[in-house]
């Protein structure tokens, strides 16, 4: 079947904001700007430029982004109001008396998947402050992590991420490691979330824009009223000994253009990239949203290698020419999972992958007959008297 033009305009759409997506929280953590200004040595206070390494602060970005997500379910609502109204006027030629019932927006139950998003997205992001972009994105396919071959995949692109270290520097190998495991501890607790989102979805018919939506005012609210307060008095590494130090990732944000730029682009390919998925979803088929997230994959690495090697050598992702084709072998078998697992292709030699072909919906009429006495045995009588 061949794409119209407006559908391969929301593949576009989807592939460009889901690798901004990436890149650009990949660069809030490679920025190094001045921060909140600490006390010195002199009894002078002296701001000394630091990585932007807030996961929780990036958190709360993304549920702003999320959040921006109403602004779509309300426009959708007034055109569907607008719609109504002209209908009800076509027909009976006169103004509507009841207006269109529409579901209520706010609904408590949407902090349920909603603390799974804010522990799911702040481990990955954790994560990503010690591995590259591409790595990052590759593991986050651990989601389906439901066949063997998929598995190995991800083994292969570990492995390439823990031994990627120029200097060989046991604590960063230790990161590496540490890394790539709250990167797969996120994936399982977000699985918890699709399985809810899904409930919602099919059981609740809750409209797709006003769950991303109602998710991401729960989590902003989550996050500045309770998790960022408790953890910025919890004893760390960062500035003033703090753990989370929101205070400091403004102060950065406020010196630093460029690290603006950087959180703009990512809260509003937040907001689009679920925008532009879910009309992917409708338009398309879930099928292809996994093969342009794959896309997206290779989309992350490519324009990292290119930003590390030709615009700038502080953000992107160098090639490593040691461990670097474990990555590649990992990418590969990672795609075959994917692949298989949402059967765009197969391997009938293999017994255990041989697709089962579909069950009759019309039996033969040899087991029709015989269906029909075994119902006609079961509505005779147990106990039966002569009349």
């Amino acid at each position: 079947m061949a794409l119209s033009c407006v559908q391969w305009l929301l593949v576009l759409g989807m592939l460009v904001t889901g690798s901004i997506n990436t890149l650009s929280k990949k660069a809030q953590n490679d920025s190094k700007v001045k921060g909140v200004p600490v006390p010195g040595p002199n009894g002078t206070e002296v701001a000394e430029a630091h990585n932007f390494d807030h996961p929780w602060f990036q958190t709360v970005i993304m549920f702003i982004g999320e959040t921006c997500c109403l602004i779509g379910l309300f426009i959708q609502r007034k055109r569907e109001r607008d719609q109504f109204r002209r209908q009800i006027m076509q027909d009976f030629n006169q103004e509507p008396i009841e207006a269109l019932q529409q579901g209520r927006v706010f609904q408590f139950i949407f902090a349920v998947p909603t603390i799974c998003d804010l522990f799911g997205t702040t481990l990955a992001g954790i994560g990503l402050l010690w591995v590259n972009a591409s790595v990052w994105q590759m593991l986050r396919g651990s989601i389906i992590i439901f066949t063997g071959i998929l598995s190995l995949g991800l083994v292969l692109v570990g492995i390439s991420s823990v031994f990627n270290e120029e200097d060989n520097d046991k604590k960063d190998v230790k990161k590496s490691i540490l890394g790539i495991v709250l990167i797969l501890a996120g994936q399982v607790v977000s699985s918890s979330q699709m399985i809810i989102e899904e409930l919602f979805l099919k059981k609740r018919k809750f409209p797709p824009l006003q769950v991303v939506g109602m998710e991401g005012s729960f989590g902003v609210f989550f996050m500045v009223a309770l998790v960022l307060p408790v953890l910025y008095f919890i004893p760390g590494d960062q500035p003033g000994g703090r753990y989370e130090n929101s205070i400091d990732a403004l102060y950065q944000i406020y010196n630093s253009p460029g690290l603006l730029v950087f959180c703009l682009l990512y809260l509003s390919s937040i907001a689009f990239y679920n925008y532009f998925g879910l009309a992917v979803t409708k338009s398309l088929t879930a099928v292809h949203r996994t093969l342009i997230d794959a896309c997206r994959t290779i989309m992350v690495w490519l324009v990292s290698l290119f930003i590390h090697y030709v615009v700038s050598e502080d953000f992107g992702e160098p090639w490593d020419n040691t461990y670097g084709i474990l990555q590649v072998d990992g990418f590969f078998f990672l795609m075959i999972g994917t692949a298989l697992y949402n059967e765009l292709i197969s391997f009938p030699w293999i017994p255990c992958l041989r697709p089962q072909p579909p069950e009759d919906a019309d039996p033969t009429p040899e087991a029709a007959s015989i269906q029909a006495t075994q119902d006609s045995d079961e509505r005779t009588p147990l106990l039966s008297g002569d009349t």
